[in-house]
């Protein structure tokens, strides 16, 4: 770990950072040029004091998930990542195996949408970030660990997954993850996390194999939805993606009809929050 480099590195790419850059308010009193260390910890998901310590060239060794959670928050190029985990004595992450680094650009347009329900997914249905009325909307899915990270994985295994969906549309969901996971399959191989996933999911769900077996091929890749949301009822949503095919990652924004009982709805979660987080 090279401590005095790391914590310059951290320094410029901070004070580089504008807070439009990262959808927040400059306000009237700002005096230093770039981001304060209290922003970017709050954009990391980290402490303030722990953020310092190590711009202060002291505190403890930063582990791998909070030096790739620092890069998320200094919205940093997969170059500038690599750098970083060279500086904090870790190797370099496998670009083919690691999918939670958002390129910076993405962040930006994801930063913009801070009143819309709005998700970054990767290509194995992990939640890599939400806004706030995302959360009130599906719940917090960057909670969870391990296999059921993936929606594809929980969707099979958990049936309080599919709690929020109307029944009538499982089939089609159930279709569209395995066919996801299938065209994952196909591209990383058998010895990837998706052929980690689709195994686990073909000695664990029969449902999943019968499909498997089919060969399916994706449809629309995020089609209409309706959500059954247990505070506010039945919510029709329309779903547009970008999709950003070097990090194999999607932005999912969710709107209804303006002037509709679904547009509606979704206000008032806006307002009241949802599903906890």
């Amino acid at each position: 770990m090279q401590r005095d480099r790391l914590a310059a590195f951290l320094r410029t790419r901070r004070e580089a950072l504008q807070p439009e850059d990262v959808g927040l308010p400059r306000g009237q009193r700002r005096r230093t040029g770039g981001l304060r260390r209290e922003e970017v910890a709050a954009l990391s998901g980290m402490s303030t004091d722990y953020y310092s310590r190590i711009e202060q060239q002291r505190g403890p060794h930063p582990s791998e998930q909070m030096l790739a959670a620092i890069a998320r928050g200094l919205r940093l190029s997969l170059e500038e990542r690599d750098h970083l985990f060279r500086l904090g004595g870790h190797a370099v992450p496998r670009r083919v195996l690691r999918a939670d680094h958002i390129n910076p650009g993405m962040m930006r347009i994801f930063d913009g949408l801070g009143e819309t329900a709005a998700r970054v997914v990767s290509h194995l249905g992990e939640t890599l970030q939400q806004t706030r009325l995302a959360v009130a909307l599906l719940g917090d899915e960057t909670a969870y660990t391990g296999l059921a990270r993936s929606l594809h994985y929980r969707w099979f295994t958990d049936p309080a997954t599919r709690e929020l969906y109307h029944p009538e549309d499982h089939p089609v969901h159930s279709r569209q993850l395995a066919a996801d996971l299938h065209r994952a399959f196909t591209r990383d191989g058998a010895r990837s996390r998706a052929g980690a996933l689709a195994d686990a999911l073909l000695q664990g769900s029969t449902e999943f194999a019968d499909l498997w077996r089919e060969h399916p091929v994706p449809g629309p890749y995020c089609a209409a939805k309706r959500i059954r949301h247990p505070q506010v009822g039945m919510i029709e949503l329309h779903c547009q993606t970008l999709l950003d095919p070097d990090q194999s990652q999607a932005l999912l924004v969710y709107t209804a009809t303006p002037g509709s009982e679904s547009y509606d709805k979704l206000q008032l979660l806006s307002v009241v929050g949802g599903l906890p987080a």
